[in-house]
């Protein structure tokens, strides 16, 4: 089953699949839109180049353009909108943290949900599903509430997770998730710790420290991962060649860029493009 609104400029909708994930994103592009996939257990699935085995029921928080992949033994439901819907970065302060999902500086596109959150995700689903079908007036604005009990829900269960419970853990968390947007918004532009120590007024040594605190990852992999991750989706998914890709992201030598990519993937930029090609 599937089901689409569009109010003015704001579009929102959801699509069932099982075991034809592939087919049905054939059928139509959705790259434009925030997408939430709820998809039961069993099977597997890539995000952003990463594999992850489902053995339980799990959410995956995707952004517009980042590449994803489910296999033929997922089944579930994804909902999409685009950002005149809902935008998280402007509902910060509505919903505290739910950013934590989408721009965040650990490796957790998904949360995982025991049966009794599971249950009560496909419940708010259903009345997605419900509402999407309904036509009232207050059906616009019925869909946004929903939806943001999905992400504050969601965005409690990974807290609950990683053992955010202290009013210091969650304020470095917030600080945390606000570097990891300063990355996303200047990635292609600034290369180093040192930049973003300095829009933070802070030292290198001191962002580093704050952002170890509570994860392995240090604001220099931060950096580089982002770069790397970007160089991927290019080499997949268009037909720029190796050093337009290096200047798109900000490196005036094709060959530095090169050689970033070949330490970070372990494999040239080229021999990427042609794994995944084929």
């Amino acid at each position: 089953m599937a089901g689409f609104k569009q109010f003015s400029f704001k579009k929102f909708g959801y699509l069932d699949f099982e075991h034809d994930y592939t087919a049905q994103l054939q059928k139509k592009d959705y790259t434009e839109f925030i997408q939430i996939l709820f998809v039961k257990a069993g099977g597997s699935a890539v995000i952003d180049f990463k594999e992850y085995s489902l053995q339980q029921d799990v959410l995956f928080f995707i952004n517009p353009g980042q590449f994803h992949k489910l296999d033929d033994n997922c089944t579930g439901t994804m909902l999409y909108y685009n950002r005149d819907f809902y935008c998280v970065e402007i509902h910060d302060k509505e919903v505290a943290c739910d950013g934590i999902l989408f721009h965040n500086v650990y490796d957790i596109p998904v949360v995982m949900m025991d049966k009794q959150a599971s249950a009560m995700m496909q419940a708010s689903f259903k009345e997605i599903k419900a509402e999407i079908d309904a036509s009232d007036s207050s059906v616009e604005e019925m869909l946004r509430i929903l939806l943001k009990q999905i992400i504050i829900r969601s965005t409690r269960i990974w807290k609950q997770e990683h053992h955010i419970t202290t009013e210091e853990a969650r304020q470095e968390v917030e600080f945390s998730r606000a570097f990891s947007q300063m990355v996303e918004w200047n990635y292609t532009k600034l290369h180093t710790v040192a930049d973003y120590a300095d829009m933070l007024n802070i030292t290198p040594k001191a962002l580093n420290k704050r952002i170890t605190r509570y994860s392995d990852t240090t604001p220099n992999d931060i950096i580089k991962n982002r770069i790397i991750l970007e160089a991927k989706r290019l080499l997949v998914h268009t037909q720029l060649s190796v050093k337009e890709i290096a200047y798109k992201l900000g490196y005036d030598d094709p060959s530095y860029f090169i050689r970033l990519f070949s330490k970070q993937a372990e494999t040239s930029p080229q021999n990427f493009r042609t794994q995944y090609q084929a």
